[in-house]
């Protein structure tokens, strides 16, 4: 992670950042953890501070879009594999000692979890929603192919329609919103669980922005299937989102602290690649390459995305702020 801001940083939220972003600001994507939540802590992280707490989070995010724009967010774990337990508690305190009202909170949770567990976890922490991951599911070599049941089981999704809950997913498999047996997953948890709120992140896992713009309109006429924006840094499937679903059914994520790293993601052939600071070869034969934080490129990308869709300002602050606040206070 880049714990700090270059000249190059600066230069870019100037030129390039400030002047799209509206005076509102809801996070729908960011993590909060502690260094002791990890059996291993990442090595990204062994330089931040030991509590990425919303203290933290919020001076660290002024970043990004800075002038105290970020009124909220939707918080959630990092520590998947680690103490899962001891970082929902923590995600869980963070949110109700917070004086904002619009800070909520969602819980990790592990396939395994019986309908019973999730529901009483859920109403004892006071969660808003539900975060699975797919390093969670069992009986796979590589989980980056699971299908989605494996690590979002039917039974979690119907203890969220009961308790209108969101759940945010990051889908895997090779093609993601492409993908044929997620595109059926998702339209049958949506049509048979209606009051469960569904959040993919990620733009529909729209690193390489062929595969949502493939995909999406298998979702068309689904109502309650959101997108968050997290850590994509290529329009196309910002473009693809508001072309089918509407400007509407998309929400500004972060994805702090991941935002907060130097690089980003590029699509290559039928998959992409993160490409970090550290791995450049700074002196290119026509310029001096001066990366800049992943959740700046992100912001430009949305930029140019709202640009070539001819979005107006009222609806740029929509997707910052208005979708997720009308989706927070009559749904949850």
């Amino acid at each position: 992670m880049a714990w700090s801001l270059t000249q190059a940083d600066r230069n870019f939220i100037a030129r390039d950042i400030e002047p799209f972003l509206p005076e509102r600001i809801f996070d729908a994507h960011a993590h909060l953890f502690c260094h002791d939540h990890f059996d291993r802590l990442p090595a990204a992280y062994v330089d931040g501070p030991a509590r990425l707490s919303l203290h933290a989070y919020y001076q660290l995010i002024d970043w990004i879009h800075p002038g105290g724009r970020t009124r909220g967010g939707l918080f959630f774990g990092l520590a998947f594999s680690g103490d899962r337990n001891g970082n929902n508690r923590f995600v869980a305190q963070e949110i109700r000692k917070s004086p904002r009202a619009n800070n909520f909170g969602q819980m990790i949770i592990a396939p395994a979890m019986t309908a019973e567990q999730v529901y009483q976890a859920v109403q004892a922490g006071g969660f808003v929603g539900l975060k699975c991951y797919h390093t969670l599911a069992s009986g796979f070599e590589r989980t980056w192919e699971a299908p989605i049941e494996a690590y979002l089981p039917e039974r979690h999704v119907a203890v969220a329609n009961e308790l209108g809950l969101a759940i945010t997913l990051h889908m895997v498999r090779a093609r993601a919103l492409a993908d044929p047996l997620n595109q059926a997953t998702i339209r049958r948890y949506c049509e048979q669980y209606p009051d469960m709120i569904l959040i993919l992140a990620h733009a529909g896992r729209g690193f390489n922005p062929w595969h949502t713009s493939e995909g999406i309109e298998s979702l068309r006429g689904l109502d309650n299937v959101f997108f968050d924006t997290s850590a994509v840094t290529e329009a196309g499937a910002f473009e693809a989102i508001i072309e089918v679903m509407g400007h509407e059914r998309l929400l500004y994520g972060s994805d702090f602290p991941v935002s907060h790293a130097r690089g980003r993601c590029v699509a290559i052939g039928d998959s992409f690649h993160w490409i970090y600071a550290e791995e450049l070869i700074a002196a290119e034969k026509h310029t001096k390459l001066q990366p800049v934080l992943v959740g700046l490129e992100s912001l430009r990308a949305l930029r140019l995305a709202c640009w070539r869709m001819r979005l107006n300002a009222g609806q740029i602050e929509d997707i910052f702020f208005n979708n997720a606040d009308q989706l927070f206070e009559h749904r949850l």
